[in-house]
């Protein structure tokens, strides 16, 4: 009699810790960003925060650093289903279709990368000293700037001064992109060109250092690039009150079909109802809404495509 008790109450003790360890069952998620001390490694860490406190503690996001774009696709042909990562959509596109940078390590399962909610846009910032009447881009003409290397800015701009009839008429410096407030403080360089979400970290820096101007390129130079339109609002930098016309690349997160659809769906449903919240904590998020959706190029997972037909937003039949 005594021994079937102790067995009776082991298997009491055996069911109330299986019940403990479901109530305190998490939903891990890896999400690849950027190098830390970037604007992006630090979206990583407020969406992180902001999906913890969203769930309740149901699912946390663990932030990874990267060195870029091209690895945190790379590494979505080997990672497992809760691999989250940021990148634009071409880019994906890219390794779907085994091109540019995949071209000599192509994948099948790139084909599976879908496409979760877009993050703030790449901006072009082309940034030179104040108290200079330069406006436009043929305002660099003459001057020294800092384009800095390896980076989609630096690539960015580069193109953008052959495009545009600059390449020989300004002296491009040889240093590093971390430089370039400091630089243009001292006079070292008179501009230079970097591209994140805005504001970006080192333009404020600049402004905070001395007074800027941002140079606006006209909506034929924006065609002529191929890029999006994108409108840096006056006041978002100390001393810049005009509205900036310039050009964007999207950035999305993504997933693969190895998530599973409900994982999916909490995360997407928790990022758009925390969005305000994230709003709120930093200013580069202002700029996401639902329109971006339109400059994916990659399908949705099911997951987020079940919340945006829940919520009514409108999704390209190209995503679907």
């Amino acid at each position: 009699m005594k021994k079937i008790k102790i067995t009776a109450l082991a298997g009491v003790f055996a069911i109330l810790a299986g019940a403990a360890s479901s109530a305190n069952a998490e939903e891990r998620i890896a999400y690849k960003s950027a190098k830390s001390g970037t604007s992006y490694y630090q979206m990583g860490v407020e969406l992180a925060n902001a999906v913890k406190a969203g769930t309740d503690g149901a699912a946390i996001l663990t932030v990874e650093e990267s060195q870029g774009s091209v690895q945190n696709v790379m590494e979505a042909a080997a990672r497992p289903g809760n691999y989250v990562f940021t990148a634009p959509p071409g880019l994906v596109s890219s390794a779907a279709a085994g091109t540019g940078p995949f071209a000599k390590r192509p994948n099948p399962r790139f084909a599976d990368i879908r496409a979760l909610f877009p993050i703030p846009s790449l901006t072009m910032h082309f940034v030179v000293a104040g108290g200079s009447d330069a406006k436009n881009l043929a305002d660099l003409q003459g001057k020294t700037i800092l384009l800095g290397k390896g980076s989609f800015g630096a690539t960015e701009g580069e193109k953008y001064l052959d495009l545009f009839g600059l390449k020989d008429k300004v002296t491009v410096a040889d240093a590093e992109l971390g430089n370039a407030a400091d630089a243009l403080k001292n006079g070292q360089i008179e501009g230079f060109v970097t591209a994140g979400s805005f504001p970006a970290p080192n333009v404020i820096e600049a402004a905070a250092g001395g007074s800027i101007a941002l140079l606006s390129l006209d909506d034929d130079q924006v065609e002529k690039t191929g890029r999006s339109r994108q409108v840096i609002p006056a006041g978002t930098y100390a001393g810049v009150d005009v509205d900036t016309v310039t050009t964007s690349l999207p950035v999305f997160a993504f997933a693969t079909t190895a998530m599973s659809e409900d994982t999916a769906y909490l995360l997407t449903k928790t990022f758009w109802e925390e969005k305000a919240e994230l709003s709120g904590e930093s200013r580069w998020w202002k700029a996401v809404d639902p329109e971006l959706l339109g400059e994916g190029e990659v399908k949705l997972h099911p997951g987020a495509l079940r919340y945006y037909e829940e919520a009514g937003v409108s999704v390209p039949a190209a995503l679907k």
